[in-house]
């Protein structure tokens, strides 16, 4: 059975407000290799995690950023920004680990 769904690959430069509110309230722990979902488009793998909203599956593609946004992810960073403006949401800071 087909569903009516748009598909949408996000990466997280294009990532808004509002989908990674949806991540944060669908993986309140984060996600692990259970949750990730691999594809190959153009001969690339993609890993993502999936959103949904009323009209749209979201596969957000999987990376370091998109870890440390989440888990220090506060609502009230993004008050001042509309819930679909992909400038909202910044770049971490990642630290690398020393060996």
């Amino acid at each position: 059975m087909k569903d009516n769904f748009k598909r949408v690959i996000v990466d997280f430069k294009k990532l808004t407000p509002e989908i990674l509110a949806l991540l944060v309230e669908k993986y309140p722990y984060g996600y692990d290799d259970d949750h990730i979902i691999s594809f190959n488009i153009n001969n690339e793998l993609i890993e993502a995690v999936e959103v949904v909203t009323d009209d749209t599956k979201y596969l957000v593609k999987v990376s370091s950023k998109l870890q440390v946004t989440m888990q220090n992810y506060d609502e009230d960073d993004y008050e001042d920004f509309e819930i679909d403006d992909p400038k909202a949401v910044q770049d971490p800071e990642i630290i690398e680990d020393e060996d």
